[in-house]
């Protein structure tokens, strides 16, 4: 069973950085597809980036391109979101996800990092 666990969340300022980090376990991720999600007070749950672990092909919602990266560790089994020039429209709660070769949609969901950006 995959087990998705997320740290890194926090209050930070306008235009400052946080780092989140996913670790996942339960199994091994050959083929899969990582994700980070987010779900702000009052709306729907929005895709922000994933990554294929095998060969580290990335996409991002548009919002946050340039200014997010998401990485891979296939050694240490974690999935890491940088966030830079963190705008007050960032702020939700961030969830890692995983999609497995075998499914259409990402099934498998962490319990989520709040991020909070304001001065």
């Amino acid at each position: 069973q995959v087990q998705l666990v997320e740290s890194g969340g926090g209050l930070v300022q306008p235009g400052g950085s946080l780092r989140l980090s996913c670790a996942a376990s339960g199994r091994t991720f050959r083929n899969y597809v990582m994700g980070w999600f987010r779900q702000a007070p009052g709306k729907g749950r929005e895709f922000v980036a994933h990554i294929t672990w095998n060969s580290g092909l990335t996409n991002y919602e548009d919002s946050v391109k340039g200014r997010f990266t998401i990485s891979r560790d296939t050694a240490k089994n974690t999935v890491d979101l940088q966030m830079n020039n963190l705008k007050p429209e960032d702020t939700a709660m961030y969830y890692c996800a995983a999609r497995s070769p075998i499914q259409n949609d990402f099934a498998s969901w962490g319990q989520g990092t709040q991020v909070t950006v304001s001065s």
